[in-house]
């Protein structure tokens, strides 16, 4: 969001127009380490797009995605501007579960370092179970 004002010099009486832009301090992320960085939404981008590779998924909804993440975490940062990796990792989540259940399976199992098939089962059938109660209501 920008200002814009129309200005006068005062020696000259040239009259010029000048923007003005509020400058956002940028958001933190607390790493699961304790290590502070700059959020980052390329890095949330490269995520999903590893997750939807061979996924037919429309890029307008891609990019629909990546700002509804976006908007969510500067909402979850306020005013202190720092949020944690764990509310990304969940925000990201949330996000591709609505995008392509797939893509949140893919995603899950990375984020949430699942190491054995059982997970990856229970993560299914929740998803099962979640679709069918939708489709109830």
């Amino acid at each position: 969001m920008s200002i814009r004002r129309r200005r006068e010099c005062t020696e000259c009486g040239c009259r010029f127009t000048s923007y003005e832009r509020v400058e956002l301090k940028p958001i933190i992320v607390i790493k699961k380490n304790g290590k502070h960085q700059s959020f980052d939404i390329n890095k949330v981008e490269h995520g999903i797009r590893v997750c939807t590779d061979k996924i037919n998924i429309d890029p307008d909804d891609l990019q629909r995605t990546l700002i509804n993440i976006e908007n969510r975490i500067t909402d979850l940062a306020g005013a202190k501007r720092t949020v944690t990796s764990a509310m990304i990792g969940e925000e990201t989540l949330k996000e591709l579960y609505k995008l392509n259940p797939v893509a949140y399976v893919r995603f899950a199992a990375v984020y949430r370092a699942f190491d054995d098939v059982g997970q990856f089962i229970s993560e299914i059938e929740k998803i099962a179970k979640e679709s069918k109660e939708e489709e109830k209501n």
